[in-house]
């Protein structure tokens, strides 16, 4: 790998791990930040009339944390399925680079925002701009595919991948850690400008977003030369905003089953990353540091597999094969993770769950990818991120429902079920298409 394809792919890794480490860094916060501004705004606002409601519908205290950390991370997710498609699209005509460093200085105005969101309204506006500006993880897909070519792809999917797990790692640390520290006793003059508990955690997710814009204006360059752009608009512009139509206008074998199945699997992998620590607290008696180690295991092995043992597995049996492993490997580990009664087997259904899920997001990437003309690589991969995050819009709020109107296990063994439909769809895939293998190098 030469010096500046490492470069670059090092922005790539920061920026999609920055987002990550915004998505996830509140999930250890979900229960103090519901009492926080519950107790701010009173039992009076919209915010606590609603947490009256559902409390009296049934579920008990910590469901109704569920379903409020489920409204959250839905919030980020929906923003950043309408924008990746808007931002992959933009790359195809403007170029990567533009139009990564807009959305690396719109993930830090999200970060200045919430560290002043002295009101739910204003946090709940953090996570809209951050969930905007996380759409460029299309876009930095994009950058992977512009740099590394035909199988190589899937390593650089792989390692982008392993960059979103260790995100996975050090979103739910931070937050865990920086609550410790509270700003506002240091400060208490600092209420004033909407300084808060979680102001700290804040401050920490806005130092590594400002390091990648700061990264990014110096030393990224443009991957996607004039000459390769699109000299014909194929979709209206008034048509990027809507995924799902770009979806049926991307007529290429494979990529619609690809980024469908992605989307179902997603949506059942969401739906457990967000009860998990509910589950934890139901059954096990944990607390928030134990909580936070479930997703150091999780995010090491996955970064792990997508590290090392993706760019080992693809050249040997293929992406289709490999992609439909983690699948099958997923299922059981829902399974388990929905019975388990003590931290060992816990343990055992996450390491299944993480093995295979590791395998599944590289594989899936690399397929659409290989599936799509050069010259919209970013639209595709746009879409392809787009389904990931409707998935993560839709799966919070529907393992939140589940969990509190059905109990801790429904998200976990209806979430297996569903995951027999991506395995069918993966089983399925048309193989690379003539004309792709020959153009490859």
């Amino acid at each position: 790998m030469q010096r500046q394809q490492r470069s670059i792919l090092g922005i790539v890794l920061l920026t999609v791990l920055v987002d990550m480490v915004g998505f996830s860094v509140i999930f250890p916060l979900f229960p103090a930040m519901l009492e926080y501004y519950v107790g701010l705004e009173g039992p009076d606002s919209l915010l606590g009339k609603l947490v009256s409601i559902l409390s009296r519908i049934g579920g008990g205290p910590l469901a109704v944390v569920a379903l409020f950390g489920g409204t959250l991370g839905s919030a980020y997710s929906m923003l950043q399925f309408v924008f990746a498609p808007v931002w992959g699209a933009l790359s195809d005509r403007i170029g990567r680079r533009p139009t990564l460093l807009v959305t690396l200085a719109g993930t830090a105005v999200a970060h200045v925002l919430w560290f002043v969101s002295g009101s739910f309204l204003v946090l709940m506006a953090a996570r809209v701009v951050g969930g905007a500006m996380a759409g460029n993880v299309a876009t930095a897909s994009a950058v992977v595919a512009d740099v590394c070519a035909g199988r190589e792809r899937a390593k650089g999917m792989g390692l982008l991948g392993a960059s979103i797990g260790l995100g996975f790692v050090l979103g739910p640390a931070i937050g865990a850690l920086a609550v410790r520290w509270d700003l506002l006793q240091a400060w208490p003059g600092g209420a004033a400008i909407g300084l808060n508990p979680f102001s700290a955690a804040a401050a920490a997710a806005l130092l590594l977003a400002s390091t990648n814009l700061a990264w990014g204006l110096t030393r990224l360059p443009e991957t996607f030369p004039v000459e390769r752009r699109r000299r014909t608009v194929a979709i209206a512009p008034g048509r990027t905003i809507r995924p799902l139509a770009a979806l049926r206008q991307l007529d290429y074998p494979g990529v619609r089953q690809t980024s469908l199945a992605y989307l179902l699997f997603t949506i059942a992998f969401a739906a457990m990353e967000f009860t998990l620590v509910f589950v934890a607290v139901e059954r096990l008696a944990y607390r928030p540091d134990d909580n936070m180690w479930l997703f150091v295991f999780m995010g090491l092995t996955v970064t792990v597999v997508q590290g090392g043992l993706v760019r080992r597995l693809v050249p040997r049996y293929g992406e289709r094969w490999v992609a439909a492993r983690g699948i099958g490997l997923s299922v059981p580990g829902f399974v388990v993770i929905g019975l388990a009664r003590s931290s060992w087997t816990l343990y055992v259904g996450l390491a299944l769950l993480s093995v295979g899920s590791a395998l599944v997001l590289p594989c899936l990437s690399a397929l659409v990818s290989r599936y799509t003309p050069d010259d919209q690589q970013g639209l595709a991969l746009g879409v392809f991120r787009s389904s990931g995050a409707l998935a993560r819009a839709v799966g919070p709020l529907l393992g939140g429902i589940l969990y509190w109107r059905l109990g801790s296990w429904a998200p976990y063994h209806l979430g297996a079920c569903l995951l027999l439909v991506p395995l069918a769809m993966a089983l399925t895939l048309p193989p690379i298409s003539a004309r792709a293998l020959a153009a490859e190098p």
